[in-house]
């Protein structure tokens, strides 16, 4: 566990420390996509899903819930799919079993002493084993409503300031904004004159390519640019909203890490045991 106020690196991004700012911004519903069966992590999938995967002792989808919840998101819907029962009974849990309890034991039954679980409203939705991401997205849409909303991932961690990524959304009204990344680099870098290599960088900090790192934005009438529950959110959706100059990309700096591999687990679970975890902005 981090040591209360220690600073994350400075490559980490901007903390929020204005509580004012947090509690006057305008709370959004939070979709996340939680169904999917993480092939590459199958060593640790096949028992639970992937959203499940603990760093620090906690499910990763509850650390994607703890950033949201610091910026003022509490209500949350989670699309389910590859063992949603195990994401139920763990948010079912986190409300029977947080803080401290009192055993009745002759009678039975058990109390709560305390509140003791986060203030969240989770809506766990159904959508199907083998849905593809947009038609899961699009099954949401009677838990979500005809407001503007967020979305994101369940196996991906970062620093991005959720305030300023909303102010942005709303400067250019489009229906879609999407948090433009630039991910680690897995292996060096070559630089070649010829077939001679003139230098060598060992794994640079960051690519130069921008790529889509989720935490996304929506306007309800996206969701009319998804088709059905093949349609893919990343493939085909956006690339028609794309096409239609209904997108836009919020550009983050700061720390972005996604969790497709056992390796990328091992960065995150290391970051968080030596108390430099970048998107752990709450205290």
């Amino acid at each position: 566990m981090r040591a209360a106020g220690r600073a994350v690196p400075q490559w980490a991004g901007r903390r929020i420390t204005d509580v004012t700012k947090r509690m006057d911004a305008s709370a959004m519903k939070v979709a996340i996509l939680a169904g999917g069966r993480g092939k590459r992590l199958l060593q640790q999938t096949r028992r639970r899903p992937k959203p499940l995967i603990e760093i620090g002792g906690h499910p990763i989808l509850w650390h994607v819930m703890k950033h949201y919840d610091f910026y003022g998101h509490r209500d949350f819907v989670i699309a389910l799919g590859y063992r949603g029962d195990r994401i139920k009974r763990q948010m079912a849990d986190l409300c029977a079993l947080a803080g401290d309890l009192t055993v009745h034991a002759g009678a039975g039954r058990i109390s709560r002493r305390d509140s003791g679980g986060p203030d969240w409203t989770v809506d766990l939705i159904e959508t199907g084993l083998d849905t593809a991401t947009g038609g899961r997205i699009k099954r949401l849409r009677p838990a979500l409503g005809d407001q503007t909303f967020m979305l994101t991932y369940s196996d991906v961690l970062s620093d991005v300031n959720l305030d300023d990524l909303a102010a942005y959304h709303r400067s250019h009204g489009k229906l879609v904004t999407l948090t433009a990344v630039q991910p680690p680099c897995r292996f060096g870098r070559l630089k070649l004159d010829g077939e001679r290599v003139s230098s060598f960088v060992e794994k640079p900090r960051h690519s130069q390519d921008w790529v889509s790192g989720g935490f996304f934005v929506l306007e309800p009438g996206a969701l009319d640019y998804i088709q059905g529950d093949a349609t893919s959110w990343e493939g085909e959706s956006l690339e028609r909203l794309a096409r239609d100059g209904e997108l836009m990309a919020f550009r983050h700096k700061g720390f972005w890490q996604c969790m497709d591999t056992p390796y990328d687990r091992e960065v995150l679970e290391e970051l968080w045991q030596r108390g430099k975890a970048p998107w752990k902005v709450w205290e």
